[in-house]
């Protein structure tokens, strides 16, 4: 892609040299922090945090489940309850957070750039072998 400007004496200036286009620009991620793939245009989510909108494949995602009652009153509830046995219900809600809020809040972290290219997830807790 060339561009010329005109220069007062009538001489045309080519400036392929200086204008530097996006197929020469470096990338910091070869998916632009996106999960498109291919898709033009994608729908936005309501960032928890922040409210702001973001294109879900974007987002940050997480899946919460979490007791209707916390944790104090599960005890009384359970022994005012009228049926044996009886389990309280979930709350499952998936959360979508923007890069900003995310990083913020502590919910993902900046890694190096040796790091970026780790794409498993981190080690939880209590789940990994047994030990007897």
């Amino acid at each position: 892609m060339s561009f010329k400007i005109f220069i007062n004496n009538g001489v045309f200036a080519a400036l392929d040299k200086l204008v530097q286009t996006e197929e020469n620009m470096t990338k910091k991620r070869r998916s632009s922090g996106r999960n498109k793939q291919g898709r033009g245009h994608v729908k936005r989510v309501r960032c928890e945090s922040s409210g702001v909108l973001v294109p879900k494949d974007k987002a940050i995602k997480r899946f919460i489940v979490r007791n209707i009652v916390d944790a104090s009153a599960i005890r009384d509830l359970q022994d005012s309850c009228a049926i044996e046995g009886y389990t309280l219900p979930k709350i499952y809600r998936k959360v979508y957070y923007c890069i900003s809020a995310a990083i913020h809040s502590k919910i993902v972290r900046v890694r190096s750039v040796k790091n970026r290219r780790d794409r498993e997830p981190p080690k939880r807790p209590g789940f990994g072998p047994r030990k007897n």
